[in-house]
């Protein structure tokens, strides 16, 4: 069993510091978070007075932290030059594929083997070990880094080359939230149209026009499997995190020149739900409320809303 420093004991970062330890691992853990430190410990891993002293000793290092500057702040003063060189090192962070680049070839140029792993399935596969790892590297580092990534997910998947993992996570992410909204403005259709959404569901999710956001997550209470959707929205992936990954596309995208417009409008929609109207910290489903008109902005929400189809 290896000694791991796992830094960030976020919503999805604890839950996969638990997996780690509950397969034998020392789990060696930091956050800023007390609560989250605390938490950690519960579940079996080992408290860090600081990032840098997680590093001693360690055989492998698990990051997962919010942004991109994140990822290159701790890298660079508590990880690289810190952890010992044979250390395999794998930032788990949802980041822009120019930073998760640079991070990776300072760690290189430093004597690390180094991926960039993001991950799909949010915080239920991040607590059961199922999520998706989509990993950016060299073949050598990837080897490395797989027996650790599989205790925490279901699938582990070489996407490329550095950067790689994260390309593979916003375009997916794009697609994701892309559908999402079409899947909510066709369901808020099909009741203006006097359809029952259970027979709607029915039909469409064994036709064409089915798809993940449909079957899986359906956002409409009472239809499909159970979802956020069937409490209150609550849980799951935040409309906030949804938007975080939109941008993120949408800056890849302009790097590359490509053209995505309905990557771009669901950025639009997400924007005006999140940050106009207050949904930051509902599922990214509760988007549909938005389209049907029947969200209510939380208390002290006060920017007023752009219409359905203004830019924002």
């Amino acid at each position: 069993m290896a000694r791991i420093a796992f830094i960030g004991l976020g919503n999805m970062g604890g839950g996969m510091a638990a997996n780690l330890a509950k397969a034998g691992h020392e789990v060696v853990a930091f956050d800023l978070s007390e609560p989250a430190l605390a938490r950690a410990e519960e579940r079996g891993a080992t408290r860090a007075a600081s990032a840098e002293a997680a590093m001693e000793g360690a055989e492998a290092v698990v990051t997962m932290l919010p942004a991109g500057k994140h990822v290159r702040d701790v890298y660079e003063a508590s990880i690289i030059g810190k952890a010992p060189t044979g250390a395999i090192l794998m930032d788990c962070s949802t980041i822009d594929v120019a930073t998760a680049r640079e991070v990776i070839a300072k760690a290189a140029a430093a004597g690390y083997g180094m991926v960039d792993a993001p991950v799909s399935g949010g915080i239920a596969a991040a607590e059961g070990g199922t999520l998706t790892f989509m990993v950016g590297g060299t073949d050598g580092a990837f080897e490395r880094a797989r027996p650790y990534l599989e205790i925490m997910g279901k699938a582990v998947i070489h996407a490329g080359e550095a950067g790689a993992g994260q390309a593979a996570k916003i375009c997916n992410n794009m697609l994701l939230g892309a559908t999402m909204a079409a899947t909510c403005e066709t369901f808020a259709m099909a009741k203006k149209l006097g359809l029952d959404l259970q027979t709607f569901y029915d039909i469409s999710s064994k036709a064409s026009g089915q798809s993940w956001s449909m079957t899986s997550y359906c956002p409409v209470p009472g239809v499909g499997p159970e979802t956020p959707a069937d409490r209150d929205y609550e849980g799951g992936f935040a409309a906030g995190l949804m938007l975080k990954d939109l941008r993120l596309a949408m800056e890849a995208a302009r790097s590359v020149d490509a053209y995505t417009p309905m990557g771009s409008e669901a950025e639009v929609l997400y924007t005006r739900f999140a940050e106009a109207l207050g949904g930051a910290g509902r599922d990214f489903s509760a988007i549909i409320k938005m389209i049907d008109d029947s969200w209510t902005p939380p208390e002290g929400t006060n920017t007023p809303a752009p219409p359905i189809g203004a830019k924002v």
